[in-house]
């Protein structure tokens, strides 16, 4: 009798330590880029970085009507104008065009910028609520959908992160 009890005792042993180690195993798949194109501050983000890319471009041509007309001022008044007056002018008409001609770099760089700062807090913000369902739901390893050939629908930790995050 005693040793059935021990028998016994072993194998359920055995079958809570099976049981939790295929909880460590189980693996899921998320698409981050459906998470964060679900969440209201994606929309926001992107409005707000159209907004910035547009006050860009109107600064860049404000900069460049002012050369124009810098220029044609120039090209007017340079016959009343001594060699010297001439040649501060120009010099200062070719820095401000050489300025202009580094302006498409500095938009994209600056877009860049904006677009980092604004995206951080929401990809940080996706990636707490994947590794909260993650851990609540017992799986020990997430992968992006994207890098995935196949997969099996029950999985998808995308239902459960839009949950977690009030999305629909």
């Amino acid at each position: 009798m005693k040793k059935v009890f021990s028998i016994l005792v072993v194998a359920m042993g055995l079958m809570v330590l099976h049981t939790e180690a295929n909880a460590q195993n189980k693996i899921g798949y998320i698409s981050l880029n459906e998470v964060v194109a679900a969440m209201p501050e994606a929309k926001k983000a992107d409005s707000a970085l159209v907004q910035f890319r547009d006050a860009l471009i109107q600064s860049a041509q404000e900069k460049e009507n002012a050369l124009n007309e810098g220029i044609q001022k120039f090209n007017a008044d340079s016959s009343k104008m001594t060699a010297a007056v001439k040649e501060v002018k120009r010099k200062e008409l070719q820095q401000k065009l050489q300025e202009l001609q580094g302006e498409e770099q500095r938009i994209q760089q600056e877009l860049q910028k904006k677009q980092e700062e604004l995206s951080e807090p929401i990809q940080k913000k996706a990636m707490d609520a994947v590794n909260s369902v993650a851990k609540e739901n017992g799986y020990g390893y997430v992968f992006p959908k994207e890098a995935l050939i196949v997969y099996p629908p029950a999985d998808d930790l995308l239902p459960l992160v839009k949950k977690k995050l009030g999305l629909k």
